[in-house]
């Protein structure tokens, strides 16, 4: 039996990347997906192709920083097909700098998307799963959160913060599984919003072997689609010959 047909699907950060190829592998597979971000005019092209290839799709503009917006997405998911299976909280962003170029704003939003982004929908999507008595919350952290790297002290804190917070929300529940995705380097615009230079200029390295973001989107369609007594903690899922 098909494990994620007709399972409810929210994902944050759904306009690119890691989000963008998850609603699609996902509504592909039969899970009627909730898209949320801020470039609205790409989720409606997504929505549309996710549309015509005969998948179910709803979508609603979100920023992450605000808790009352993720909260009427949860919500509006939960509206539009009755329940909320799983929640990704995909969402991310990495201006990565040296400490001392001291780039407080990017610390800010880094904290603000990465870290409290993810709080805000485990937030948003708890009450409608334990009135459900079942569910999924799937955080999407990095190889970063496992080990850090210069430039990238702050972007590193907020995805090992990721893998904390996931691993203790799994402790205090015995009905809702909890996991983690931590992609090595994948083809994504994550990269774009570094503004220092130094960190730019490294980061070119660090990407020159990178994986699709459908492959990352396979392990979260793998980490649905167990039986619900099986919770699949965490995944780390990197390029085959990546150094890192």
């Amino acid at each position: 039996m098909n494990a994620i047909a007709g399972k409810v699907v929210a994902i944050t950060g759904a306009s690119s990347g890691i989000g963008e190829a998850s609603a699609r592998v996902l509504a592909a597979a039969g899970a009627r997906v909730v898209i949320g971000a801020r470039r609205t005019d790409r989720l409606e092209r997504l929505a549309e192709t996710i549309a015509a290839a005969g998948g179910e799709v709803r979508l609603c503009p979100l920023d992450v920083t605000s808790q009352v917006e993720v909260a009427a997405f949860a919500a509006f998911a939960q509206e539009s097909f009755g329940r909320l299976d799983v929640m990704v909280n995909n969402a991310g962003v990495m201006p990565l700098s040296p400490l001392a170029a001291l780039r407080v704003a990017d610390w800010d939003q880094m904290i603000d998307v990465n870290i409290k982004g993810v709080l805000y929908g485990i937030a948003a999507a708890l009450p409608i799963m334990q009135a459900q008595g079942e569910g999924q919350i799937v955080n999407v952290s990095s190889i970063g959160g496992h080990h850090v790297s210069p430039t990238a002290a702050v972007y590193c804190a907020t995805k090992f913060a990721v893998r904390a917070i996931s691993d203790g929300l799994r402790q205090e529940t015995d009905h809702i599984r909890v996991t983690v995705i931590s992609p090595g380097t994948t083809t994504s615009e994550l990269a774009d919003s570094i503004g220092d230079a130094t960190a730019r200029e490294a980061m070119k390295a660090w990407r020159a072997i990178t994986i699709s973001p459908e492959a990352v989107a396979a392990s979260i369609l793998h980490a649905i689609g167990q039986p619900a007594d099986v919770d699949v903690s965490e995944i780390v899922v990197r390029p085959t010959a990546s150094p890192h």
